[in-house]
Order: structure tokens, then C-alpha cells, then sequence
């Protein structure tokens, strides 16, 4: 196990990601995958005479990077075992294809389940930032992790 379990995380942690340009390929892909073609994401006529002025990545591709981009942050690779919420997510500004944008994830509590001591609670603040530093989206994604209490002696798998 690489990850790190429940009692590891102090409030107010932030870890911050690798960055990630958002393609044309991606976009494409997610329009296919998700049945969303809504003109804004896949007609450049379009979308340059919308407001926004060009073609915007889904928000939920967005939503979807950033848990690519918390997977790569490494702190629950072995010790997660759910994803419980998703909540008060926010879009904030659009992402247009080329933007790079990283995961910040600040540690808003981590706590063990006084019912189930082989597992907490662990929620953090997810702000998606693009390479300008102005925050795309945001919101609370809480997810279930491992005790150390009872998996801490476990070997390495």
C-alpha cells in the first residue's frame, strides 16, 4: 500500500497536482462517450458567436480531470475504498481546450468512524485551477479511507 490511511491527513493539508492541458481529443472523446454534443463543445461557427466566443470543455470533463488529477496526487492509491459525495460543485469559468489546469486539494477533515474503526471520513476542498491561477471549479468531494488502526501493519502489496 502506497497510500496514505485516515489518520495521515491534517486539516488544512493542500496538495497540489501535476498539470494537465485539456485536448481537442478530449473533448471530442467526452462528447462521444457522454452523448453531450451541445454545440458549444463541438461546433467552433458556433461557439465563436456565443458569448463565451470559442468551444468550452464539458464542466463534468472538468469535474472528471480533477479526480484523474487527485488519483495522481497519490495520497489514497491502496488505502481509499469509495467515493461517498460530490458536493457544492461549482463551475465556475469555462476551460477551453488548450488550458492547463491543476488540482489543489486542501484536507477539510479527516476523522475515523467511531462505528467502524477500519475506516474514516477524509473531505477535501477541490479547487481546479487554470494555468492563469483563477479557479474553473470547486467543490467537496469526500471519500472513504482506510484506518491505520487496523491496516496499518499490512505488508506492502
Amino acid at each position: 500500500m502506497k497510500g496514505m490511511f485516515i489518520e495521515d491527513f491534517e486539516e488544512g493539508r493542500i496538495d497540489v497536482s501535476p498539470g494537465r492541458t485539456v485536448t481537442e481529443t478530449d473533448v471530442v472523446t467526452y462528447s462521444w462517450v457522454s452523448g453531450d454534443v451541445n454545440p458549444m463543445h463541438t461546433d467552433a461557427e458556433y461557439a465563436a458567436k456565443s458569448p463565451i466566443g470559442a468551444r468550452i470543455a464539458h464542466g463534468t470533463l472538468g469535474m472528471s480531470i480533477a479526480t484523474g488529477l487527485s488519483a495522481q496526487i497519490g495520497g489514497l492509491i491502496g488505502t481509499a475504498i469509495a467515493a461517498i459525495s460530490v458536493d457544492e460543485w461549482t463551475f465556475l469559468k469555462p476551460i477551453f481546450i488548450g488550458d492547463t489546469v491543476t488540482l489543489h486539494a486542501t484536507v477539510v477533515s479527516a476523522r475515523v468512524s467511531s462505528s467502524k474503526p477500519d475506516r474514516g471520513i477524509l473531505i477535501r476542498r477541490m479547487d481546479l485551477k487554470n494555468q492563469h491561477g483563477d479557479t474553473v471549479q470547486s467543490g467537496l468531494m469526500k471519500t472513504m479511507v482506510r484506518s491505520r488502526a487496523v491496516y496499518g501493519n499490512e505488508k506492502e502489496q
